[in-house]
């Protein structure tokens, strides 16, 4: 089979071309794309070459891994023609790398990997991978709730949004960009200058700045923990005599896992969690390119997605 997928050929420049498609093989299924999702993390650092050498790395690629889709071809009947499903990327390509290869008109993909699209509108569960991915930073068994988050991008909301579905109070967000601090989102979003004397047991960062730590330092109270929940493509430095004084804990959060996506789906079902009014921009797949200037570099956009409706 052939497909349309964006393709950073290498780092800078993108196309939109066609790409084979490697046959189903037994559990596949195929997966007819309506819309997918830009990532402003680790798609940034495939596009400007930044993103560490991980197995499967190298160019020209396929990216993304936030894709929903309805199923075309099912063999073993698991799912019904018609479902729609989040597909979480394809490897299943023979002329590119699938890294992380979501970003196409069909997708061939593992039937254990998708999730059916139940809960959340259609164009809203390209989401499902970034609140699995806020759901693990902060679900870890013993870590804490965060009272601050740092980043009022996708995942710094979600973040927020979680906390209080799992029985937080409500976290102050700190944000450097006035255009990302001007979105009502419900919580309360403040320039960091203007933090005052408050002070917090759990920080959460989704910032991806590897020099946050001096300037959370300051904020955070003895024995107080820092979690990493973005991706950091620098070396994290910090001066220690304030996070001695402080005796604070780092934690990092990695990929999620299934079961943070069956919890966010259950938060869903349950109505404890909302996905709603976090895409702010959306351009058919032929405008690929001018999606992904929009999404790396205007501010106003929070979350790009491309419609895959007409691609063959």
């Amino acid at each position: 089979m052939d497909a349309q997928a964006v393709i950073f050929e290498k780092p800078g420049e993108l196309a939109l071309d066609t790409v084979s498609i490697t046959d189903p093989k037994v559990g596949d299924i195929v997966v007819e794309s309506r819309f997918s999702g830009i990532s402003t993390g680790t798609e940034r650092l495939l596009w400007e070459g930044r993103m560490p050498d991980f197995p499967g790395m190298g160019y020209p690629l396929v990216p993304g891994y936030e894709t929903v889709g309805e199923v075309v071809d099912d063999p073993s009947g698991q799912y019904s023609v018609g479902q729609m499903v989040f597909v979480p990327g394809s490897s299943a390509y023979s002329d590119v790398r699938g890294l992380f290869g979501g970003t196409a008109s069909k997708l061939v993909v593992p039937s254990e990997r998708v999730s059916l699209v139940e809960h959340c509108g259609t164009q809203e569960g390209v989401l499902l991978a970034l609140a699995a991915t806020a759901h693990h930073a902060l679900a870890t068994p013993g870590s804490k709730l965060p009272e601050l988050i740092v980043g009022n991008g996708v995942l710094g909301q979600l973040m927020a949004r979680l906390t209080v579905a799992l029985g937080g109070k409500p976290p102050i967000i700190w944000e450097n960009n006035p255009v990302r601090r001007s979105r009502d989102n419900g919580f309360e979003v403040i320039d960091p200058s203007l933090n005052g004397e408050r002070t917090f047991d759990a920080i959460a960062d989704v910032s991806g700045d590897a020099a946050i730590v001096d300037a959370l330092a300051p904020v955070l109270k003895r024995g107080g923990e820092i979690t990493f929940a973005g991706f950091y493509s620098g070396r994290i430095s910090f001066a220690f005599p304030p996070v001695f004084m402080k005796e604070a804990r780092f934690r990092v959060a990695a990929e999620w896992q299934p079961e943070d996506l069956a919890a966010v789906q259950k938060l869903l079902a349950e109505e404890k969690l909302s996905l709603e009014n976090l895409i702010s921009h959306e351009r058919p797949a032929e405008d690929a390119g001018a999606a992904y200037e929009t999404a790396f570099g205007d501010p106003q956009c929070l979350k790009m997605v491309l419609n895959w409706k007409g691609s063959a």
